[in-house]
């Protein structure tokens, strides 16, 4: 897509990063937009998103947590939250960021929280896309069986052949024009092969990036102390409609939205999620 510019920023190590950021459309300039992705994802899960989001007047940037995308990559045991964390707050006083909402899908969410956690002040709302402080073990167990286990693929046709295998039951509204914008978001070209665009090595970081000793406590500060938007697949593996139901319940900012049909996770282009999304940034600022 055409409608952004592309920043570098370096993290504390010296490492290059990799952000979209998008400009939000003109009149009355509203709080900026912070896209974090999953696990094995990269900027470009937000590329239908994105524009959507600053089209509403906010600046959008999206980024490639180190070791995904254009981001470079790194040993297995820097992919970790408390790392991510550092290198988000890097790109924010770079670009005079104090404060902004947050959307994160999966592992950002995971992020998001924390983030809110450390830096109360920087995260002014949120929307948590599919995760949440307790996770189903399906989910865990079938994201463990796959992530780093990819295979070099002959060409682009085997790649979406490859993502409609892997998540029929997760989008079963998608055709075979869908599964192709997937694989252009998940793989890259190199040496003549199509290859997941991820260092396989954060499969050894999955653990890391779960755990945590107080979840349900830290969810609690971090809902209490702002407007969030919880968003939940209906045929989700990861985040069980109680939790979900827990995670909003007795908060008076929290909202949780079932996405209706879609698995973990959404993509935020269905039409539940963006009449949610649109209420949501309506009125945080």
């Amino acid at each position: 897509m055409n409608d952004h510019v592309t920043r570098h920023w370096r993290s504390a190590e010296g490492l290059n990063l990799f952000a979209r950021d998008y400009a939000g459309a003109g009149g009355e300039a509203r709080l900026p937009v912070v896209c974090l992705h999953g696990l094995t994802r990269n900027s470009r899960d937000f590329e239908n998103v994105s524009p959507w989001i600053a089209a509403r007047q906010r600046r959008v940037l999206a980024l490639d947590m180190r070791g995904r995308g254009h981001s470079e990559r790194d040993p297995a045991e820097n992919y970790d939250i408390a790392t991510y964390v550092a290198d988000i707050t890097a790109l924010l006083a770079q670009l005079g960021i104090g404060r902004a909402i947050f959307v994160g899908t999966s592992m950002g969410g995971l992020i998001t929280v924390e983030l809110g956690t450390l830096y109360p002040e920087l995260v002014a709302g949120a929307v948590i896309n599919d995760i949440g402080p307790q996770l189903s073990m399906v989910g865990l167990g079938r994201i463990a069986g796959y992530v780093g286990q990819g295979k070099p693929l002959p060409d682009w046709q085997a790649a979406a052949d490859a993502c409609a295998a892997m998540n029929a039951d997760v989008f079963a509204h998608y055709g075979p024009a869908d599964w192709m914008a997937m694989a252009r978001r998940l793989f890259r070209e190199e040496g003549g092969q199509v290859i997941a665009d991820y260092d396989p090595g954060i499969a050894r970081a999955l653990a890391r990036i779960v755990a945590d000793p107080d979840p349900w406590g830290k969810w609690h500060r971090f809902a209490d102390a702002r407007p969030v938007l919880v968003l939940r697949g209906t045929v989700t593996d990861l985040l069980d409609a109680d939790v979900a139901q827990a995670m909003v319940a007795g908060k008076p900012r929290a909202v949780l939205a079932p996405v209706a049909g879609v698995g973990h996770a959404p993509m935020m282009d269905e039409p539940d999620a963006r009449e949610a999304m649109g209420r949501f940034f309506d009125q945080v600022d």
